[in-house]
């Protein structure tokens, strides 16, 4: 069902996964990406797109009533314009730097999908005409359903299935990756896409997709992150920090009367300027993750494009961080793709190395990954080596799926390798006895899930070879992870319950579906959504395209059909069905980068309230002097320390908001009681030490 994967390493954890193609993208303040997004930082200051970040939209709105006032006491002499202006310029820069985080984030996407406009070209296509005559045409002329053929050195006109022939394609401006690949007609490895190249042979493709909608056009539209939507917990997010804007709106609005009547009162202090008070809004409502969390879900799409995935939305990066079942097929992900021999059993009277001789003399006509791992593990164990048999006369008999043996006639010898029943018969019809343990070793491999094949020499059967699924080093440890986030992994086979079981056992899965059907996997999906639970699962084929659209994410083989890639909610373009664990553990550090920054957020509002609040009204109220515990040098540079600080702190929290948050896998309750340790008391303590730094700083520059 899937297509055989190369071994990973199997040491890494899913720690090590996440940064292992960072390589691949810019630099994080790449000079280039750093010039583009300081450029949008400005333009991204139109109130109509500011809008859609309620927070920093009234932070702008601060801005721009401060500067008024500034204006307006210029024109009338009036004193405190230095302080004015400067709470004025950190307001704008506390606007900008958020803008910076946002297009610092889009930045990156959009290099990446200039990068994949420079590799479509208006290529030139071999249209098949009524007749069966060939036309030369425009790519931009093709529309779905045209008929097209494609020779070595082609570049592949449009996104289409193969429908005759096969031929090797480069698709190195789609995955990064040199190695060819084969697409041919029929099967799961049919579907082409436009911009590649043919590197051999002839293929005549059906055109799937019209110009303007081909793979590579949505690649380019998906990449970009300014047409990122928002997912339902941003958005949740989104209303939770508004409610605490509006909420601190109302309350910072009601101190300019409440200190009035205490200046009446008291019959001494001052009245709070406007910049003063739109200064302490600014500080209390959540500007720092107002500012982050765009740049936040922006850079969890990068990083997964970083891997080579595709996400279709923003909802399936975030959504593959709350899956609770995975779904693993086994060939190509749990194991390795292509069972290999892994033992020599002889029968009575005849020794492991005459077998293993035979064996792998029988094996030399036999080009499947199983014939050659005979060959080899014969070499491994008794050094034996490739004989010249031209001079025999030697009579090679290939492997064939329909004798289902393969063997070589040599000096009178008939030696045969196979199914264990199709051996058997071979021998007995040339007048030989089975012994009677060769059944018995044969069901005894058959019930741990391995695959029985015995040699003959003429009569004579000489023993059995066991060959295996051999499970992916690591996966086992890879399994426990995700089984200690809480993530149930199942297996998907089209084997017996019997072979699945031993495997499943191996490799340490929770779960497995044994002989599955498209039906059965789609309602073992739903049977598991059914219960309150979301699903992910790995595809690339047409019968998978059902699973696919139902599961949570659905992560589709980039050399899978067309009904696969447009049913799942992602491509991975490496075609490696691991990288579902990895795109876990990516959707996993946006939800822990993204609660991690709001709770330090959060706990920095807490601490500049106590920072501000006794400075501001200590001329009125000395007893609250008592709270001033930083001794800051007077009201407004207490004001204006917060409001730098304030500023930078954005600033200073990009680079974690485009990489993340270090991701371990743990439990959840492990994660929140260490976001709260780390970010929580670290966002509570740091900015006293910080402010009371600016405080400092600006008294001896004597700016406030």
């Amino acid at each position: 069902m899937v297509t055989p994967a190369a071994n990973s390493s199997s040491t890494e954890d899913l720690t090590a996964l996440i940064p292992r193609r960072m390589a691949r993208a810019r630099p994080l303040f790449d000079r280039e990406l750093t010039q583009r997004a300081f450029k949008q930082s400005f333009v991204k200051l139109n109130p109509a797109t500011l809008i859609k970040n309620p927070v920093m939209f009234v932070v702008e709105i601060g801005a721009a009533l401060t500067s008024v006032y500034l204006v307006r006491d210029l024109f009338r002499g009036a004193p405190g314009v230095g302080f004015d202006f400067q709470i004025s310029l950190w307001l704008w820069f506390t606007v900008l730097f958020a803008n910076f985080a946002e297009a610092m984030a889009e930045a990156r996407g959009k290099a990446q999908a200039d990068t994949l406009r420079k590799t479509k070209t208006d290529s030139v296509a071999k249209r098949v005409t009524a007749n069966g005559k060939l036309e030369t045409v425009s790519a931009s002329q093709l529309r779905a359903g045209d008929v097209v053929v494609s020779e070595a050195d082609d570049i592949i006109p449009g996104d289409g299935e193969v429908i005759e022939g096969i031929a090797t394609v480069d698709e190195s401006v789609i995955t990064g990756e040199s190695a060819p690949v084969i697409r041919e007609s029929g099967g799961d490895r049919s579907a082409v896409t436009g911009g590649t190249k043919v590197l051999s042979d002839r293929i005549k493709i059906r055109i799937t997709s019209n110009p303007g909608e081909t793979f590579l056009d949505r690649m380019i539209a998906l990449v970009e992150g300014a047409q990122r939507q928002k997912t339902p917990n941003e958005i949740a997010l989104n209303i939770l920090i508004a409610g605490m804007t509006l909420i601190f709106l109302l309350a910072v609005v009601t101190l300019q009367p409440f200190a009035v009547f205490a200046v009446h009162a008291a019959g001494s202090g001052s009245v709070p300027s406007v910049a003063v008070l739109v200064s302490l809004l600014v500080c209390l409502i959540p500007t720092t993750i107002g500012g982050l969390l765009s740049a936040i879900g922006i850079a969890g799409m990068d990083r997964v494009m970083q891997h080579n995935v595709l996400a279709m939305s923003g909802k399936a990066v975030e959504a593959s961080g709350d899956i609770n079942t995975l779904l693993l097929d086994k060939t190509g992900t749990i194991t390795l793709g292509n069972r290999q021999a892994v033992a020599f059993i002889p029968v009575r009277e005849v020794s492991e190395r005459e077998l293993s001789e035979a064996a792998q003399l029988a094996s030399l006509a036999d080009e499947t990954p199983e014939g050659r791992s005979i060959v080899v593990l014969a070499k491994e164990k008794f050094q034996l080596r490739g004989r010249d048999l031209s001079e025999m006369n030697a009579s090679f008999i290939p492997f064939s799926a329909y004798t289902r043996m393969s063997g070589v006639d040599f000096d009178g010898r008939q030696l045969r390798k196979g199914a264990t029943d199709v051996v058997i018969k071979f021998a007995a019809e040339r007048g030989g006895t089975i012994p009677p343990e060769l059944a018995e070793t044969a069901e005894r491999i058959a019930r741990v899930g391995g695959t029985p094949l015995a040699v003959a020499d003429g009569p004579r059967v000489l023993g059995i070879i066991h060959l295996k699924d051999i499970v992916k080093g690591g996966m086992k440890e890879r399994l426990t992870q995700l089984r200690a986030m809480g993530i149930r992994s199942v297996m998907i086979t089209g084997d017996n319950p019997l072979t699945a079981a031993a495997i499943a056992q191996e490799a340490g899965v929770d779960d497995f579906l044994a002989q599955a059907t498209p039906k059965d996997k789609l309602e073992y999906i739903r049977k598991e959504q059914a219960g309150g639970r979301l699903v992910a699962m790995t595809g690339d084929g047409t019968n998978d395209a059902p699973a696919l659209a139902q599961a949570d994410v659905g992560v589709a083989m980039n050399t899978g059909t067309m009904a696969a890639k447009e049913a799942g909610n992602m491509v991975d373009l490496d075609s490696n069905p691991t990288k579902l664990i990895e795109v876990v553990a990516i959707g996993k550090q946006l939800l822990i980068t993204r609660g991690a920054l709001t709770t330090f957020s959060i706990m920095n509002d807490v601490s500049k309230y106590f920072a501000i609040i006794p400075a501001m009204f200590a001329a009125t109220y000395p007893e609250l002097n008592a709270l001033n515990i930083m001794r800051l040098h007077s009201p407004e540079s207490a004001v204006l320390a917060a409001v730098i600080f304030n500023a930078l702190i954005i600033i200073a929290l990009v680079p974690l908001a485009l990489r993340g948050v270090k991701y371990k896998p743990q439990s959840a309750a492990a994660m929140l009681r260490r976001n709260l340790w780390i970010y929580g008391l670290g966002g509570l303590i740091a900015p006293f030490p910080c402010i009371w730094m600016i405080d400092r700083i600006l008294g001896l520059l004597h700016l406030a």
